[in-house]
């Protein structure tokens, strides 16, 4: 994780990735002494809600708003009280983000950037975020070896720099070698509530996902890093055969530029209506933006869908042939 990432160690582990960006932020936020938290709209409704959650509301947290076109704005909000801003690439919507410029301009303020990544096997295709500055690296590790569940448990990576390590959650373990000059592998770093006094602990999450945590170390070793990479190039070519499809049906409008294997569409018809008439039909075409943002109208017609290696041409064809079917 730490070579994926470009960071200098990495810990064993979080809860999942939402729960290790709330830790994320308050680690932040212990490391520079400041209490301003910036979460970008492109973060997922559900690591917003966990970390709004953790910070019970804090007047210090600023919660962007979303741009499905992908625009940017949290540079502006960046200033000498900030602790952290937060930042999500490939975005909910898909799109990536210029972490670079976000690094530069955090930095720039003392403050630390926080990158949030929901689809690890995009680290396979993508440039280290810890090569383009980050400080803090976030990421869900599910899709690799690990099947979906209803709420948990997943597995939460996280990633920082070696000057920052006695701030981060969890555990950290070292090699050495034994009385018999064995290789050997042990806990050298533990901040959590079972090991010291809770008050005094980084964090006070107990569950470490051991078994979700080595199904994806079994599922990375048998990829290695070429197959690793392969698979990343797999989900990227199947996401642009998706999008030429998509842009071609009428009343459909692709939204990203930029883009993994996931990406936004805006339909002429209502977004959960249609995904639930083609779900009637067998095809599940991606989840309506409407069911994680209820509250906001101005979401009703996007749907954010997503291409992986196990997608096939006829799957694509379905879909399209489908969408233009119901939007007639």
């Amino acid at each position: 994780m730490a070579k994926l990432t470009g960071m200098d160690v990495a810990n064993a582990s979080l809860y999942d990735g939402s729960t290790g960006t709330a830790e994320a932020v308050l680690m932040a936020r212990r490391l520079t002494r400041r209490n301003k938290i910036v979460l970008s709209g492109g973060l997922h409704p559900h690591y917003r809600d966990v970390v709004r959650a953790y910070l019970k509301d804090d007047a210090d947290l600023e919660i962007l708003s979303a741009s499905p076109e992908g625009r940017g704005d949290i540079l502006d909000h960046i200033d000498e009280t900030t602790a952290a801003i937060v930042v999500q690439t490939p975005d909910f919507y898909g799109h990536l983000r210029n972490i670079k410029t976000a690094a530069d301009a955090a930095h720039a303020k003392g403050a630390l950037l926080i990158v949030v990544i929901t689809e690890v096997v995009s680290l396979g295709l993508l440039e280290a975020p810890g090569a383009l500055g980050a400080d803090i690296v976030v990421a869900e590790g599910q899709s690799i070896g690990n099947a979906l569940n209803f709420g948990g448990p997943y597995l939460g990576l996280m990633a920082t720099r070696k000057e920052f390590i006695r701030q981060m959650p969890g555990r950290l373990c070292g090699e050495t070698v034994d009385a018999d000059g064995q290789r050997g592998f042990v806990l050298t770093l533990s901040t959590r509530e079972q090991h010291i006094r809770r008050e005094k602990a980084t964090s006070n999450i107990c569950t470490n996902s051991g078994l979700c945590a080595l199904a994806f170390s079994i599922h990375m070793g048998l990829l290695g890093e070429a197959g690793f990479t392969r698979l990343a190039r797999l989900n990227h070519a199947n996401a642009c055969k998706l999008a030429d499809a998509l842009a071609a049906v009428p009343g459909v409008e692709v939204l990203n530029k930029t883009f993994f294997n996931e990406m936004t569409i805006r339909t002429a018809q209502s977004a959960a209506g249609l995904v639930e008439r083609l779900a009637k039909r067998g095809i599940l075409a991606g989840v309506p933006v409407s069911r994680l943002e209820p509250t906001d109208p101005s979401v009703a017609n996007l749907i954010v869908l997503a291409a992986t290696e196990l997608t096939t041409d006829a799957d694509i064809a379905a879909l399209t042939t489908a969408l233009a079917e119901e939007l007639a």
